[in-house]
């Protein structure tokens, strides 16, 4: 298994959050803040990876993770592709290195990697060159890092620390990667407490998430909560649960303006989307005055930016010293 950082500690990929010394995630979270701009401003630019070229590779649909890279990479300089493996080669039996070493070929120096079976973007970054970096936008059920950093990167933004924070995670935890890396995220920047609130059948199991508090009863969970992560339940997930439909999973889990009063007065409210709107969370509370959903959107773009300039200064000083 092939490291995550260069010999002189600085990053190459990004394939999870476990393992990662505070000090580099905070300075990609400060980095990223530097992107941030106001809204209806320009947006942030620059060149720093000009020159260089990213291949988004998704076996999974996307809409946010794939539109943010893209979007990261091109206002730092660089040439995107953008591949969707279902659709490509890989659909007629080439095998998923195949596809990389024909993209490598083509002097791809990063690739952005989701896809649903786990292990896929670490054997990547295990079977490429040297002077290429892999990035993870997604992996099954087990991670999600640039995920995981905006969402610390808007609680900080709204929170400043989060050593006196208590942040509630509520829905399909057992099978949420954005969960998995937003509590390690969370955990690694010194959070006071977490809580993981889902039905018994969607709570992980117990060996995962340790330091988390666990709930099944969701307005217990809410007391004193300064940021509330809702997550998207699917109806084939419902349907493992002795819950018979969406208006009783709403009933118990699902997010209103009168439950969200439970919370502290200036709590957030944030949600990696898409979202189902009157099933995990009502529609007067994502479009409300304490929703940070869209801003967790932007602060995705900044996150992006700033792990892809922070692989891409390696590969370019790399060449320098060719």
């Amino acid at each position: 298994m092939i490291s995550q950082l260069h010999a002189d500690g600085t990053l190459r990929h990004l394939l999870t959050l476990v393992g990662l010394e505070r000090r580099l995630v905070e300075g990609l979270l400060e980095r990223a803040q530097s992107y941030l701009r106001k809204p209806g401003s320009a947006p942030a630019r620059n060149d720093s990876l000009s020159g260089l070229t990213v291949a988004n590779l998704f076996s999974e649909p996307s809409t946010r993770t794939r539109a943010s890279f893209e979007l990261a990479a091109k206002r730092l300089g660089a040439q995107v592709i953008n591949l969707d493996l279902h659709l490509s080669s890989r659909a007629k039996g080439e095998s998923m290195l195949d596809t990389v070493y024909t993209l490598a070929a083509m002097s791809i120096d990063v690739f952005v990697v989701r896809d649903a079976e786990p292990n896929v973007p670490q054997f990547v970054a295990d079977n490429v060159g040297p002077r290429i970096s892999v990035l993870s936008a997604g992996e099954a059920h087990i991670s999600h890092p640039t995920q995981g950093l905006l969402d610390a990167l808007t609680v900080m933004r709204h929170k400043q620390r989060l050593d006196d924070r208590v942040i509630t995670i509520v829905g399909d935890v057992r099978h949420s990667r954005v969960a998995r890396s937003a509590v390690q995220a969370f955990t690694l920047l010194g959070a006071k407490e977490l809580r993981l609130v889902a039905p018994a059948e969607l709570m992980p199991d117990a060996s995962e998430f340790a330091g988390c508090q666990r709930f099944e009863n969701f307005d217990q969970a809410l007391a004193g909560t300064d940021a509330v992560m809702m997550l998207r339940i699917q109806k084939e997930r419902m349907a493992e649960t002795d819950i018979p439909d969406a208006a009783a999973y709403f009933a118990r889990f699902g997010l209103s303006a009168a439950r969200l009063k439970r919370a502290r007065t200036d709590a957030i409210v944030m949600h990696p989307g898409p979202m189902n709107r009157g099933v995990e969370i009502a529609a007067d509370v994502a479009d409300g005055p304490q929703s940070v959903i869209r801003e967790q959107v932007t602060n995705g773009v900044a996150i992006r930016m700033a792990v892809l300039e922070a692989v891409g200064r390696g590969i370019l000083l790399a060449r320098q010293s060719q």
